[in-house]
């Protein structure tokens, strides 16, 4: 499953605050960009993992509020 990957939100992953989740205009809707084959993507979406290998936190302030 090479190329973008269309995950289902599940209460294990945090999609919406995944740097890797981007929303694609052309179809509108939020897509992973996340380069993972086809067995990655089965064990993500079945529930597998605990929570995504892929997790890339998108909150800029994070580092900001921790030197608060």
């Amino acid at each position: 499953m090479a190329g973008n990957s269309k995950v289902k939100k599940s209460g294990s992953t945090a999609c919406e605050y995944c740097n890797n989740f981007v929303w694609d205009e052309e179809d509108e809707q939020y897509y992973c960009e996340m380069d993972m084959d086809e067995d990655d993507y089965v064990r993500l979406v079945t529930g597998h993992y605990s929570e995504c290998p892929y997790f890339v936190n998108g909150d800029e302030y994070k580092v900001v509020r921790h030197q608060m």
